[in-house]
């Protein structure tokens, strides 16, 4: 596979020999496959092995390996070590004299890492760094296709539910019955748990949707998104319930979406990620704001939800084109409700038309 290539080319360049990959998204991005407790061991000589525990239903037996796409898979036996270990033993058994492996050191736990070094003596660990985090930064198409697929799906769950009749509901029930639309549409599941406040709940960063119940006048907040083939994306969304929003809820909600907007346009090629959420912060701490604005204003998406690149005032790096990040910025106001505006984009070039914007349900403070 192209993606295990040219993980293998970074590394074999800097004279690494073997490197093992846990990660479960790492693994995932360099497989194809989602196989929980599974490791990938790629070999400097172009084989590379999925090991994999036997599910529990099995007899304890090893399974043949299968080889599909140069990837050769392992189901060890019910008896069998940590599949890590067995990767540091097959490793080691590749040739004579030392072996350095390269590890996920920022994945392994202290007990797995003294497991492998014992259990592999002639082994010599390194660490791989976050070099198949590097990798995904960069979205090719098919994984684009994929998150477009999730934001289509995100739209129109959150566009259903927003023509149903929402006061005297609670949080929890709103929340249980977007992730229901996700799946009804298509979506693998939630990206995340779903976010939904009301009234003095609205705005809440992570707010766990509780039995609250909408009522005339609320603030209503959603943090929403779908999974689908692996890929997540995220939008968020405030509205106003009852016939018209208050002044003072109009001024908020306008104070948010210029600084949403402010990011957005931000999201240029070559553009820094401090840079990026300085434009969407900005506007929020000249209001007054800054002391309670979280610490980032945005984050990168694909096979996880708050993946690299991280928005925010100490990120250091600059955007390249095909990345995908939200750009969330939020205000809440102690004992009032508040405002939140997220959406998913692609970062691309002026010449291409500027930031794809993938979650196109509207922006306009709607009263519902």
């Amino acid at each position: 596979m192209a993606r295990r290539s040219r993980l293998r080319d970074r590394w074999t360049a800097e004279g690494g020999e073997a490197a093992m990959v846990s990660r479960p998204a790492n693994v995932r991005y360099l497989t194809g496959r989602s196989v929980p407790g599974a490791v990938l061991l790629l070999g400097a000589d172009g084989r590379d092995t999925l090991l994999s525990p036997a599910e529990p239903t099995t007899d304890g037996r090893a399974e043949p390996p299968r080889t599909a796409g140069g990837l050769r898979c392992t189901v060890l036996p019910g008896d069998a070590p940590d599949p890590a270990v067995a990767a540091a033993e097959l490793a080691a058994a590749a040739g004579p004299g030392t072996v350095l492996l390269a590890v996920e050191e920022h994945d392994l736990t202290v007990a797995r890492h003294r497991a492998l070094a014992a259990a592999a003596p002639r082994l010599r660990l390194t660490d791989l760094g976050r070099a198949v985090e590097r990798q995904r930064l960069v979205k090719d198409e098919e994984e684009l296709a994929a998150l477009r697929v999730a934001a289509e799906i995100t739209d129109h769950a959150l566009g259903e539910l927003l023509e149903s009749i929402l006061v005297g509901r609670t949080e929890r029930h709103l929340a249980l019955e977007l992730e229901r639309r996700l799946v009804d549409h298509g979506a693998d599941g939630p990206a995340f748990p779903t976010c939904v406040g009301t009234g003095r709940n609205s705005g809440l960063p992570g707010h766990p949707p509780g039995e609250r119940r909408v009522e005339e006048g609320d603030f209503l907040s959603v943090r929403l998104g779908a999974r689908y083939r692996g890929y997540r994306c995220q939008i968020g969304r405030t509205f106003v319930i009852g016939p018209a929003p208050a002044d003072w809820q109009i001024e908020l909600y306008e104070l948010v979406f210029a600084a949403q907007r402010a990011g957005r346009e931000a999201l240029l090629p070559g553009t820094e990620y401090r840079e990026v959420d300085r434009a969407a912060r900005h506007p929020l701490e000249a209001a007054g704001h800054g002391d309670a604005l979280e610490p980032g204003t945005g984050h990168g998406v694909g096979l996880e939800i708050g993946e690299d690149p991280q928005l925010s005032p100490t990120a250091m790096g600059k955007l390249d084109a095909c990345v995908p990040v939200t750009v969330e910025p939020g205000v809440h106001l102690p004992g009032r409700g508040g405002v939140r505006i997220d959406d998913t984009l692609v970062v691309r070039p002026r010449a291409d038309g500027g930031p794809e914007l993938l979650t196109i349900t509207t922006k306009e403070l709607l009263a519902l």
